[in-house]
């Protein structure tokens, strides 16, 4: 089984993980945070950067993930700055209502979160994993489940319910950029292993 260090030492972030790789990799949550200065343009940039530093660090392979979301009318304000997005406000309900604000002279309220996974192996064996959930900001913020914008993030579902992230804990766990980023890392893995069972 591949072994992992979390770039964080979150373990709620590195449960959630091992969860969605169904026990196929195991990932360890690092003994102490690292201070990375994420200067990146994209997210596939700040998550090698994050995994490169746990992976010197730590002298073994990591996963780092940098996600965040995407509002198409308000391009400029989240992406990869999602998380120090008005730092004045210390609270994402705080920052939920900050954005509905912007958001109300607007008709285009399209959005999607993104998130990329780094799998840093050894300098000479580095793989990217993306994942992305469609939908729109709705008009207010609702449920309790979740964190960061989900409250005020409906995705796109065949029920059309009108239901934010916050409000669907199981979807969000097999159908989230993180989830979705997840499955295709696992989907490699096993085309790797069988294409090396094949050769020998």
């Amino acid at each position: 089984m591949l072994s992992l260090i979390l770039a964080s030492a979150n373990a709620h972030k590195a449960q959630e993980f091992k969860e969605l790789f169904s026990g196929s990799i195991e990932v360890t949550p690092a003994l102490k945070t690292l201070e990375v200065d994420e200067t990146g343009t994209t997210f596939t940039e700040n998550a090698f950067l994050k995994a490169k530093a746990y992976y010197e660090a730590c002298k073994a392979p990591t996963l780092a993930d940098d996600s965040g979301l995407i509002i198409e009318s308000l391009p400029d304000i989240l992406g990869v700055q999602s998380a120090r997005f008005a730092p004045e406000l210390s609270l994402y309900t705080e920052k939920c209502q900050s954005i509905l604000k912007l958001l109300e002279s607007k008709e285009d309220r399209r959005a999607y979160f993104v998130c990329v996974l780094c799998f840093y192996l050894s300098p000479e064996e580095v793989y990217f994993f993306e994942g992305r959930v469609y939908g729109v900001i709705g008009a207010e913020s609702r449920g309790e489940h979740g964190f960061g914008y989900d409250p005020i993030f409906v995705p796109e579902r065949k029920e059309n319910d009108g239901k934010s992230l916050a409000e669907l804990p199981q979807w969000k766990n097999e159908f989230s950029h993180r989830a979705k980023a997840s499955s295709a890392a696992l989907q490699f893995l096993k085309e790797s292993v069988d294409k090396t069972q094949k050769k020998s």
